[in-house]
This record gives structure tokens, C-alpha cells and sequence, in this order.
């Protein structure tokens, strides 16, 4: 996994912003993973001002949703299609329905996650997926003892995953207690994984997922076993890590390849 400390939450977006231009440019229809929450907000923006000032197109670009909370319908709103209208496809050029977010409602949900992975693979796989990390280490809504073979499924969601997402909703009693939730088998077939991680309450999540052992406890740690994987994170996110001095010689020796 390679670690990119940057200086702020706006550097953290804008080199996650231009690595997945950077892809949009060279394949333009390319399949990629979103995620919700308060971490990726600033790339969206960032792609947003891309699309706006230096006509990023969408155009032919597949979008595949992690997760969604269940018994929420598509247009409530703290539904994460909600949240990704909002936050980004209202304000890019893709197509609507090359978009996909798992569906909160059905009454079948093992035939719903065996239709999402169906439709994930008849796309083509996804090329890049973006991830943010809970405050537990989790990553979509894998909670802690998920399997790491793990495939789209309806998932319960812990107290803390309630509490911390309890902000979203006017009280936590609000807060759906279970998801759909892509898993991480599923996250793990991406070809490229990129991690967004700001915030202080976030640096033992990090630590954890980085330099510890690979865990069903921490899911994110299993991304140490991608073989592609970029994680960009701030100062404050990355104040627990051991081998900082190490990911920071890393980026001074590419940087230094690149201007000569």
C-alpha cells in the first residue's frame, strides 16, 4: 500500500481528484467504485471543478456505489444515491443510468446482491475504487469481523457505525440498522483502490489498517493484500504512523524521478 501524506484535507482531495482524471483521461470509459461519507466530499468537488474548468468528461464513464443503508428509499434524504446526486453525478456529465447504487428496498435481498456483483462483472470489473476507512477500520459497511472473502450482502451495523453516521440523521434512533454493503472480496477485485483518510479521529483507524496485522477486526487492513493500492491522507490522519519517515522518502525519490 502506498501512503501519500499530504498537508491538508484540500491536498488530500486535489492529488485524489488528479489520479482519477488522470485515468478518466486515458480510458474514458472506465468502470469506477464510489463512496459516501465525509471524506470523499472534497474529491467530488474537486472532480466537479475539473468537469466545470478543464472539461473532465463523464460521458461514457460506469459508476458502481459501495453500499446503501436498507429500507431507505432512493430519494430519501440520507439514502446514498441521495447523497451521490447531490455530492457529484448532478454535477458532471454522467450519464444517469451508467450510475449504479445498490437499492435499500427489496424483498429479496440475496437475489439483490447477486444482481449487483452480476452487474459489476458485466461492466467489466471496476477500475478504480474509491475507499474511505471508519473510525473502526472498517471499509464500505464491513464491519469489524466481517470476512475478508466477503461478497455483496445485507450487513448489521455496529453501535459506533450507528453513532458516527447518527450526525447524518435529525437523532441516531433514525439511523437504519442494517446495509447492503459491497464486501471485501468484492473490494478487492478492483484493480486499483484509493484510500481518502482526513482527520484526527481517524489516525488509529489508519495506523491500524497500514502498518498492522492483516485482521478481520480492522477490514481495511486488507488492502494490504491489493496489489495496487494508494492511500492519501492529511497531517492529523497520519500522526500514529510509525514508518512516516519512510512513506515520506518514498514520495521525495518518485518526485525526484519525475523532474529528472
Amino acid at each position: 500500500m502506498e501512503v501519500v501524506v499530504c498537508k491538508d484535507y484540500d491536498e488530500v482531495s486535489a492529488e485524489a481528484a488528479a489520479m482519477m482524471a488522470d485515468l478518466v483521461r486515458t480510458k474514458p470509459d472506465a468502470v469506477l467504485g464510489f463512496a459516501t461519507g465525509s471524506s470523499p466530499v472534497g474529491l467530488y468537488k474537486a472532480l466537479i471543478r475539473l468537469h466545470k474548468e478543464e472539461a473532465l468528461d463523464f460521458s461514457k464513464v460506469t459508476t458502481f456505489n459501495l453500499d446503501e443503508y436498507s429500507d431507505l428509499g432512493s430519494d430519501h434524504p440520507q439514502s446514498y444515491r441521495t447523497f451521490m446526486n447531490d455530492n457529484l453525478f448532478d454535477h458532471v456529465n454522467v450519464p444517469r443510468e451508467n450510475t449504479h447504487v445498490p437499492s435499500g428496498t427489496t424483498d429479496d435481498w440475496p437475489a439483490q446482491c447477486a444482481a449487483y456483483e452480476q452487474q459489476i462483472a458485466d461492466a467489466g470489473g471496476i477500475d478504480l475504487q474509491v475507499l474511505g476507512i471508519g473510525s473502526d477500520g472498517h471499509i464500505a459497511f464491513n464491519e469489524p469481523g466481517s470476512s475478508l472473502g466477503s461478497r455483496t450482502r445485507l450487513v448489521y451495523l455496529t453501535r459506533q457505525t450507528i453513532a458516527d453516521n447518527s450526525r447524518f440523521f435529525e437523532k441516531e434512533e433514525d439511523v437504519p440498522r442494517t446495509a447492503i454493503s459491497m464486501g471485501v472480496g468484492s473490494i478487492l477485485e478492483a484493480r486499483q483502490c484509493l484510500v481518502v483518510v482526513n482527520g484526527a479521529n481517524k489516525a488509529p483507524a489508519l495506523a491500524a489498517a497500514v502498518e498492522g496485522p492483516v485482521t478481520c477486526m480492522i477490514t481495511a487492513s486488507a488492502l494490504q493484500l491489493h496489489p495496487d493500492t494508494i492511500l492519501f491522507c492529511d497531517e492529523a490522519a497520519a500522526a500514529q504512523l510509525t514508518m512516516r519517515e519512510y512513506y515520506d522518502w518514498i514520495q521525495q525519490q518518485k518526485q525526484a524521478d519525475k523532474t529528472t
